[in-house]
């Protein structure tokens, strides 16, 4: 095998090896899920990572007494509460990939700043910011606008 070859193969069995990561980290990533119990034992709510409440639980009858404002204000905390953890998980699986140390869980709850990952401003390459700044070059090497 030519040096070209093994080459080709090298990149591709780097890349099978990438995609294996990806989907088994998207299996961990759906099998992931945080309970959070609110205080005094009024409700305990499952999340997974992908924001799906899987489970609500009443273990006490602590719930009977409160008004259904205050039992509605105590489920969304609580389910906010698990979705973050259940986030915090995904955020510690290695995702060397994300560009600028961009975290999963702020991404998915729209609090990354994308707009950081561009500039204002474009930077062209240099033939470009040239042509820009010069117009376009003749054969000769004189510019011509």
């Amino acid at each position: 095998m030519s040096g070209y070859e093994q080459e080709i193969e090298r990149l591709l069995a780097d890349y099978r090896t990438q995609r294996s990561q990806i989907d088994e980290n998207r299996r961990r990533i759906n099998e992931m899920s945080a309970t959070v119990t609110a205080p005094r034992k009024v409700v305990s709510v499952t999340v997974t990572a992908r924001g799906e409440v899987t489970e609500i639980d009443f273990p006490t009858g602590a719930f009977r007494r409160m008004t259904p404002k205050e039992l509605g204000e105590i489920l969304r905390t609580a389910i906010a509460d698990a979705r973050a953890q259940a986030l915090e998980q995904v955020d510690e699986l290695v995702f060397g990939d994300l560009p600028f140390q961009l975290k999963p869980s702020e991404v998915l709850t729209g609090s990354a700043d994308l707009g950081a990952l561009l500039p204002t401003e474009p930077q062209p390459a240099d033939g470009v910011r040239e042509y820009l700044d010069n117009g376009v070059p003749n054969r000769g090497g004189d510019r011509r606008d």
